[in-house]
């Protein structure tokens, strides 16, 4: 089968398109036949090796997917050959990613595909969505009539957090590069898109009214908490989700002193349990379109390293011309 494969970590051009021999499923694992996948910022950051991580050799990165399934494991209940299937959580900690024309996964990361909705949506939303999930939910914990600032609205995760804390009641406040992302962002239920490069802190407060906001979703890789701490309101959750390699100054003082917590979480450290928990939610708000995955563009498999480059270019050097996900047609 076709595969895209990796002998070193290092730029795009280390990718190749290759073959790579079925390996028999395991007791606990689903094959499936991969249509669609989708591309990370996490997938570029393995390739590179930024992120350390030991990995087979050759690799296949790529984390979501959504797919057919062709074979069931001895251990597996709840799937069946034929049936449509969407997940993430591959191609990470020594696991085999989705960009192959056949891949086994672990039944406990995969979610059932709702009627009516395209592969394209269910790979674009797999690793974004628990993300978006998890950050609103488990960690800031939003309540319905709360403000919650949403930091790159129209990212993978931001533009999914928009509408899922519109889904709970919350309402949003998010950044934006530009006014054509801005009209995005509004579209999909924020009500009040802040733009990149004014006094996106003033702005922010302003609109709160002076009481500040409930809850922060740090997509960015250089928070900035000396501005954060002071738009908050009291009691307010922080909730960081990017910058690695990010050592900013903190105000301890004033966020002690308003009861603020700050939390962290990385989506691949989340166990089955809760993933499918955030999936559960995602399938049906997918389902009754609720929700809703912005698609920037589509690339063939053997055009897998433009994919990459394409990527990077937009969340590590800030191009601009990316708007929604980048996404792999595998097979047809």
């Amino acid at each position: 089968m076709n595969a895209i494969l990796l002998d070193q970590t290092g730029p795009a051009e280390n990718l190749r398109l290759g073959k790579s021999n079925p390996v028999p499923v395991g007791p606990a694992e689903v094959r499936v036949k991969i249509k669609v996948a989708s591309l990370n910022p996490i997938d570029i950051y393995i390739r590179a090796g930024t992120i350390p991580m030991a990995l087979p050799k050759p690799f296949t990165p790529g984390c979501d997917f959504a797919g057919v399934v062709e074979e069931v494991g001895s251990q597996v209940v709840g799937f069946r050959p034929g049936q449509r299937i969407w997940g993430s959580n591959q191609g990470l900690l020594g696991r085999q990613g989705t960009l192959r024309e056949q891949a086994n996964i672990a039944a406990h990361f995969a979610y059932h595909a709702p009627d009516g909705v395209d592969d394209e949506t269910l790979a674009g939303t797999a690793l974004t969505g628990i993300t978006a999930h998890l950050a609103l939910f488990a960690n800031a914990q939003i309540q319905e009539g709360e403000t919650v600032v949403i930091q790159g609205g129209t990212g993978g995760v931001g533009s999914l957090a928009i509408q899922m804390a519109r889904a709970a009641g919350a309402r949003v406040i998010t950044t934006v590069r530009n006014e054509e992302k801005a009209q995005l962002a509004l579209s999909l239920g924020a009500e009040k898109a802040v733009h990149f490069g004014g006094n996106i802190f003033e702005e922010i407060r302003a609109h709160s009214e002076g009481k500040g906001v409930d809850a922060w979703i740090e997509t960015q890789r250089e928070p900035d908490f000396m501005n954060i701490v002071p738009t908050m309101a009291p009691r307010g959750r922080i909730v960081v989700l990017a910058g690695r390699t990010a050592q900013p100054l903190f105000p301890v003082g004033p966020f002690y002193v308003k009861g603020l917590t700050l939390k962290g979480f990385a989506m691949f450290n989340a166990t089955p349990a809760e993933q499918a928990t955030c999936a559960g939610d995602i399938t049906k708000w997918l389902e009754n379109g609720t929700i809703k995955c912005p698609v920037g563009k589509i690339f063939p498999l053997e055009e897998t390293v433009h994919a990459h480059k394409f990527l990077e270019e937009n969340t590590l050097g800030f191009a601009g011309n990316l708007t929604g996900k980048v996404l792999i047609r595998v097979s047809g």
